[in-house]
């Protein structure tokens, strides 16, 4: 049987078939600055103060948007929008019609490959309680496509080094 990503549009999916498309990296928390002249976008390494920087989890998901007003909800509409999702993302990729990668964990079967592979920003970002100027915390990686190293047969998931 296939699974529900491969199956169903995102408008189709269930509320936990939704949820779980999170893969739980929290690139999608990190501040982004948005420069008035040009549309351009820049990633920063702030993450948003709800943001549990170990876990790399909403430490109040349930009330983030009465905590922060500016919290954007994803939705299937708002995804048509939305052009700062980092390209990792599985509702990202999922709309475009690529697959969940290797580390996701619904494919991987495990919640910390993600965070073993690579890919989350567990020990790369800093709260916003404690950053200062945005300005000063403009970093690339977020944006771009993590390299993270697929594991040999022979290596266990918990020897996965960050290539990125």
């Amino acid at each position: 049987m296939e699974p529900f990503w491969k199956t169903k549009s995102l408008e189709q999916m269930t509320g936990d078939e939704w949820e779980a498309l999170c893969d739980g990296c929290g690139r999608c928390c990190l501040h982004k600055l948005r420069h008035e002249e040009t549309n351009e976008l820049s990633f920063t390494n702030v993450a948003c103060r709800l943001l549990d920087l170990q876990s790399c989890r909403c430490s109040d998901y349930p009330r983030r948007q009465r905590r922060v007003p500016d919290c954007v909800g994803l939705t299937p509409a708002a995804l048509q929008a939305i052009d700062w999702l980092p390209p990792s993302c599985a509702y990202r990729r999922v709309r475009d019609g690529k697959g969940l990668a290797w580390w996701h964990p619904l494919v991987s079967g495990d919640p910390d490959t993600v965070h073993r592979a690579g890919v989350s920003v567990r020990g790369r970002a800093v709260s916003e309680r404690r950053a200062g100027a945005l300005e000063d915390h403009v970093v690339q990686w977020p944006g771009k496509p993590p390299r993270a190293s697929r594991p040999k047969d022979d290596e266990r998931p918990e020897d996965l080094k960050e290539t990125a």
